[in-house]
């Protein structure tokens, strides 16, 4: 089989589109592959100056297209929900909704909100946005949710007697449960829509190792080591390649996991990957719903 490119997105004309930091990175590139595919896509992003940057830089690679600014801080639950509500008054239906946003490794410091921040950002703001949207998706033709994990899921822990490191915080710990726990919502919220009267599915991702501002708060170790690594790492545009398959592929199903096809999981063209053992516990994807429902405030209607 030959392998998954940009040429392989079908015409997006007419489909809504929602990505989550999407103004740099892997975000910025799957929101200008759709758009040059003929999306209307919606940049949720959380600093306006780099939004507008994004929007100029779009215009220049997709002459034409229909790009729009929503502001959301995904570590805020009140952005969140004026997010929400922008996007409900302007449209009925979103056909892709790209939870992307992400931070990695941060030192220990609280959102608004009192939660730690990687938990807030990588998890709880994309799991109260879905749920306010849930219903857009549901009501569009062929909609999915697409979550962006990481290969860091593989030494994640769902600590679920502390998931805000309160009684211990490592951040490369913290990150790896964060990004499992991406996992394990997009496989209680494919078995709800699949539960549901409905054509809607939930897929999951990762990027491999990308050259992108993700990594702007590694460890000071690690980030002498990136000379080193960056034999491992390919350019974000490569990197997006997985949340675009995942976002547009026909033949994607349901709870699916795209991540670049090479050594290592790290570099290469999408394929479908499988995550591990720990990402497909069926009794913590529900415990985590329902504690994140809780933390939230936010009911979903499936």
């Amino acid at each position: 089989m030959a392998d998954w490119t940009e040429a392989d997105i079908p015409d997006q004309t007419g489909r809504n589109v929602l990505i989550t930091g999407a103004n740099t990175g892997i975000g910025f590139e799957a929101a200008r592959a759709l758009a040059q595919h003929g999306a209307r896509v919606l940049l949720g992003c959380r600093n306006p100056e780099k939004a507008a940057d994004a929007v100029e830089r779009l215009a220049a690679a997709a002459p034409g297209a229909m790009v729009e600014v929503v502001p959301i801080d995904v570590s805020s639950l009140s952005s969140v929900r004026e997010a929400a509500a922008v996007v409900r008054a302007d449209t009925d239906q979103i056909h892709l909704l790209i939870n992307n946003a992400g931070i990695m490794m941060t030192p220990r410091w609280q959102s608004d909100d009192g939660h730690e921040m990687q938990f807030a950002t990588n998890h709880l703001g994309h799991f109260a946005l879905t749920g306010q949207l849930i219903d857009l998706v549901m009501a569009a033709d062929g909609g999915r949710v697409v979550s962006v994990s990481s290969n860091a899921h593989k030494f994640g822990k769902m600590n679920f007697e502390d998931l805000d490191a309160e009684k211990k915080y490592r951040r490369t710990g913290q990150y790896g449960m964060t990004k499992l726990a991406n996992l394990l919502f997009i496989r209680e919220l494919q078995r709800r829509l699949a539960a549901a009267d409905t054509d809607a599915i939930a897929l999951a991702c990762h990027p491999g190792g990308s050259a992108t501002e993700l990594s702007r708060n590694l460890p000071t170790l690690l980030q002498k080591l990136e000379p080193v690594t960056a034999v491992f790492t390919q350019s974000a545009a490569m990197g997006a390649l997985p949340t675009l398959r995942a976002a547009t592929d026909p033949a994607a199903t349901g709870g699916q996991y795209y991540g670049p096809g090479g050594f290592g999981e790290m570099k290469g063209h999408p394929v479908v990957r499988q995550p591990t053992k720990a990402a497909c516990r069926d009794a913590d994807a529900t415990r985590l719903w329902e504690i994140s429902e809780e933390l939230t405030g936010v009911s979903w209607p499936i």
